[in-house]
């Protein structure tokens, strides 16, 4: 219903025009709501619409067509058709290995446009835990069925990849285009502390187990009179990890689900000090007062620590956060898939390929997982940004360790399956020799390629240590 208002356009003429009329859900005024208030579903419009930002087909065809090295998405359907058509495990597990190769392209990307408006700290943790993501469900699959030796090996070679592989691949590279890449130490002398304090809460549970075994170990076991007992006992059947049935099972339990509490406390303190209170320690801007910039080749000290030799301009986002948030959350779904597909196939490739099953667990399945990690880590520490690189492989095993871990402890105590902190010696000597090598080469932080060069040694050493183990 319209009611006639009179209006004049010259003396002694009226007329009129049409208004609506009011009602209860009528606005009183014309135009925008008063003090830019705005209803949830228009606001809720404009946020998905991204005004102000590159639009949803700018920013699709950044991701899917802004390499060449998207070929091998191809690779993704041939993984889902050889897993659910049961071909042969050699071809489902290349198909899956492929395919998460420019999955973790893509994660990269996602998480770098990410970055660009959340901040290089925020990139660097959101990458860290949708990378982490793959071994959470891996893990607890893993846990579901018992098999608690492949979820500790697994966990065990995440961190070695991420503190030797990972980081050592991204000191390389920065050094191939940096004389020296600078970070800020006192934010990597604190993560790599993080870590000393995951790597120590192994080695409790393994001195305790030691102890245990040591108390109960018969006196004179040439005259036992059980001696199969003695044999399966040297044997190491009854005392292997993680749930020894050698009377230290009960404490190492206790043991390992009382810090696994602890930890997961201290990983959310951890959380707050990153993001919130001391946040400014994990920022990579170009500060006169800090040393966090590259030294190129052919620059001087003096200049590289006084100002940065190149000043760096601001990146613009390629993508809206809303259509990288979407992309990275598509993307980890569907690596999980072909990461899934591809542990499904490993057991049988390696009995056809007579690869040990410590090697699987350690080297070849986190070398899956991590592929997202690694991409781009190595793609961030190539770009000068090595506080990002370094918070991507530091980062991601401080998650593992400190939050993964526990985690899968305390639901493996909710659906009654005995996980616990109890590593074999030989694997708790790796993680500590990781560690130490890891805190000696960031304690100054600065790194160059000689650096990474030494951690990607130590991994090589290890690999082959867990091959014929």
């Amino acid at each position: 219903m319209y009611l006639p208002l009179p209006y004049r356009t010259a003396p002694g003429q009226a007329k009129t025009f049409n208004m609506p009329a009011p009602n209860e859900t009528a606005p009183l005024l014309d135009g925008p709501a008063p003090n830019g208030y705005a209803t949830f579903p228009s606001k809720f419009k404009s946020f998905i619409a991204a005004r102000g930002e590159p639009g949803w087909n700018s920013s699709l065809r950044f991701l899917l067509l802004g390499s060449w090295f998207n070929i091998l998405l191809v690779f993704i359907p041939l993984s889902f058709i050889s897993h659910h058509l049961h071909w042969d495990a050699g071809l489902r597990f290349a198909f899956s290995f492929i395919a998460i190769v420019p999955l973790a392209k893509l994660l990269g990307e996602s998480t770098e446009q990410l970055a660009i408006k959340c901040g290089d700290t925020l990139g660097g943790l959101l990458n860290a835990s949708f990378g982490n993501a793959v071994e959470i469900i891996v893990g607890v699959a893993a846990l579901v069925q018992g098999e608690l030796r492949i979820v500790q090996t697994s966990m065990l070679g995440s961190i070695l990849s991420n503190l030797l592989l990972v980081l050592g691949m991204s000191f390389f590279v920065g050094g191939v285009y940096f004389m020296e890449s600078h970070f800020h130490q006192t934010a990597a002398q604190t993560s790599s502390s993080l870590m000393t304090l995951a790597c120590l809460t192994l080695v409790i549970p393994a001195a305790y187990h030691s102890a245990k075994a040591a108390h109960h170990q018969p006196p004179n076991p040439v005259f036992n009179e059980a001696p199969m007992e003695i044999l399966k006992a040297l044997s190491g059947e009854d005392s292997s990890p993680p749930a020894p049935d050698d009377g230290s099972k009960a404490g190492l339990l206790l043991i390992s689900r009382g810090t696994s509490i602890l930890l997961l406390l201290v990983y959310f303190a951890y959380l707050y000090f990153q993001l919130v209170s001391h946040q400014e320690l994990f920022k990579s801007d170009f500060d006169d007062d800090c040393s966090m910039h590259q030294r190129p080749y052919g620059s001087d000290a003096e200049t590289a620590i006084g100002q940065p030799s190149v000043p760096e301009e601001p990146e613009e986002a390629q993508m809206s956060m809303v259509s990288a948030t979407v992309s990275l959350l598509a993307v980890t779904i569907v690596t999980s898939f072909c990461a899934d597909y591809l542990v499904a196939s490993i057991e049988e490739t390696a009995a056809k390929y007579s690869i040990p099953k410590p090697f699987i667990g350690v080297i070849l399945l986190p070398l899956v997982s991590n592929a997202a990690e690694h991409v781009t880590a190595v793609w961030m520490s190539a770009k000068g940004k090595a506080e990002l690189a370094i918070g991507i492989a530091v980062g991601s095993s401080i998650q593992i360790a400190v939050f993964v871990i526990p985690l899968l402890i305390l639901v493996g105590w909710a659906i009654d399956q005995p996980l616990t902190l109890y590593f074999a010696d030989f694997e708790t000597v790796t993680l500590f020799v990781t560690v130490l090598l890891v805190n000696l080469l960031i304690q100054d932080g600065k790194s160059n390629y000689m650096e990474g060069l030494m951690l990607m040694t130590l991994y090589i050493v290890i690999a082959i240590a867990f091959w014929v183990s």
